[in-house]
């Protein structure tokens, strides 16, 4: 027996040393994660995004792995939010006035408050989301919100004043239908894929939208004239999100790359809607669309036109126990001080 006690020895050892070796030369277990956008894979928030999840990629050294599935083709867009919060998706793109109702006091980012730039909206909208952190995004991990340039009026027949809106079929979404009905017109509700067939049929007949959509989603193409209305420009904040489980369960360090990749992202998709709404512009000149200025007494017109708008959001917010009040006054703040 004595004889033995060698061998058994040596035979432990040597498994403690290749079970060691094998343990140490396995390569982490990759991070696999998916990521529902709703815009097309053509257009620049979308190519955007991509640049977001490769460069968490790249500065976690490959330790997660960012599919991403375009167009809505995982989850449409009205339905992108509730797709991360039950794990349909791991992270989600899409726009907060999709979902009427489900952001209450995140719907005061969209007032018309006359947004200069892409740049200055999303800036404002991911400051102010991080400030209030509102309980209606509680269920979920929030990245950083976009939002576009200031909307204005693009109509399959010229819209020089107040007037010409009256009765006027106009997609919108979110708190951009009241804009609708405060200027006049009759508000139709509708993501921006399916705004480009609808103008073409003739369902809606002009849209409410940043001008880089007449380029983005080609609704220059169905469209005659253009009215600078950005006097009102309202804009529309979009959400990057994750499962608020799935976030939990990612090591600290994997979070922090997360969350420092995420603040670099604000600003570059600004730069893309300023980007793509100067293209915008390039592209309905090119088409020869007509565009419309308002002279100062109309400007005021619809400026005076949709203060009902601001004056509800405050009413229903504080309806709800919600500082609408206060977070209307912080983002008109921020806007003053970034003339």
């Amino acid at each position: 027996m004595r004889k033995q006690i060698p061998f058994l020895c040596l035979a432990l050892l040597l498994f403690a040393c290749v079970s060691l070796f094998t343990g140490c030369s396995k390569k982490p277990e990759t991070i696999e994660l998916t990521y529902s956008v709703f815009f097309p894979p053509t257009h620049i928030q979308c190519k955007t995004a991509e640049t977001w999840a490769r460069e968490i990629e790249t500065r976690t050294n490959g330790k997660v792995k960012i599919t991403i599935f375009s167009a809505g083709s995982l989850t449409k867009a009205p339905q992108c939010y509730e797709g991360v919060v039950s794990g349909i998706s791991d992270i989600g793109m899409s726009c907060f006035a999709y979902t009427r109702g489900r952001f209450p006091l995140l719907e005061g980012l969209d007032l018309p408050l006359g947004y200069p730039n892409g740049m200055v909206a999303s800036t404002i909208a991911t400051e102010m989301a991080m400030k209030y952190q509102p309980q209606e995004i509680a269920d979920t991990h929030l990245f950083y919100i976009h939002a576009h340039g200031p909307g204005i009026l693009a109509s399959r027949k010229p819209v020089a004043k107040l007037e010409d809106l009256k009765g006027l079929k106009v997609r919108a979404t979110g708190l951009s239908t009241k804009i609708v009905e405060c200027l006049g017109g009759n508000p139709v509700g509708m993501s921006q894929p399916e705004t480009y067939e609808s103008l073409q049929k003739g369902v809606v007949e002009a849209t409410l939208c940043p001008v880089e959509t007449l380029k983005g989603w080609k609704q220059g193409e169905v469209i005659d004239s253009v009215t600078d209305s950005s006097v009102i420009g309202y804009t529309t904040a979009m959400f990057v999100v994750m499962n608020k489980q799935k976030w939990e369960q990612l090591p600290a360090d994997i979070q922090q790359v997360f969350t420092d990749v995420s603040k670099d992202w604000v600003a570059k998709h600004g730069q893309a809607w300023d980007d793509a709404d100067k293209e915008g512009w390039d592209f309905i000149k090119g088409l020869n669309k007509q565009v419309i200025s308002l002279d100062d007494a109309e400007k005021q017109k619809w400026v005076d036109a949709v203060k009902p708008v601001l004056e509800s959001y405050i009413t229903e917010t504080q309806g709800k126990n919600l500082p609408g009040k206060e977070f209307l006054a912080d983002i008109q703040s921020k806007l003053k001080s970034a003339q």
